[in-house]
């Protein structure tokens, strides 16, 4: 006689990391706003009740899938720019270290923009703000090493050279959704950063 299976007991703790790892997988395959807590649920073989007792809501959900976010990423990407000796160099390993989240993780940018652009202000909203308020800060700071390093050009402004990155970044992430194909990791971003860092070199653009 075979017994019926049912999900294992977990930890709270990695109950809830088993629904925020099943939530990306989902983003990763449609729009999130078409996510609902009963796909989230059948994804784990769980009862809506079940998912309940560790996420009440959806944005309980997306807030959970934000610090996930902010705790993995921004530490990713530190590690990346600090194992490089020279500022610029740091700045493009942070920026192909993003890209190789993203590829790996590609349901993330779709809650991000979700979220950011379509929930009305929100801790989900308030929690990636501050996320990418932080990531702006460590390109920031890379870009004013260059300059003190005599990398960069000493007229550029910081901010804007910022925003520039970033903006890569999800330009990249667009094209690939408007394409319906997961980010590229290789050639194509590393295409893309050299023509940035190319652009603020203190010579002209000469490596």
């Amino acid at each position: 006689m075979t017994a019926t299976a049912t999900p294992a007991r977990l930890p709270t703790e990695l109950r809830r990391a088993e629904i925020v790892a099943a939530a990306i997988a989902l983003a990763a395959q449609r729009s999130p706003s078409a996510i609902t807590t009963t796909d989230l649920a059948r994804a784990l073989g769980l009862t809506q009740g079940a998912l309940f007792k560790h996420f009440p809501t959806k944005e309980a959900v997306w807030l959970a899938v934000a610090d996930w976010t902010a705790e993995t990423l921004l530490p990713l990407l530190e590690r990346a720019q600090a194992a490089e000796a020279s500022p610029l160099a740091g700045l493009r390993a942070v920026f192909l270290a993003h890209m190789r989240f993203i590829a790996a993780h590609p349901g993330v940018p779709r809650i991000v923009f979700h979220v950011l652009q379509h929930e009305a202000e929100s801790p989900p909203r308030e929690r990636m703000r501050r996320m990418l308020q932080a990531y702006r800060r460590l390109v920031e700071q890379g870009v004013a090493r260059a300059i003190e390093a005599g990398e960069a050009a000493p007229e550029l402004d910081r901010e804007a050279a910022a925003m520039l990155f970033i903006g890569a970044v999800q330009g990249l992430v667009m094209q690939s959704l408007v394409a319906g194909r997961a980010p590229s990791r290789g050639e194509p971003a590393e295409r893309v950063i050299d023509t940035l860092l190319r652009a603020l070199r203190a010579n002209g653009g000469q490596p």
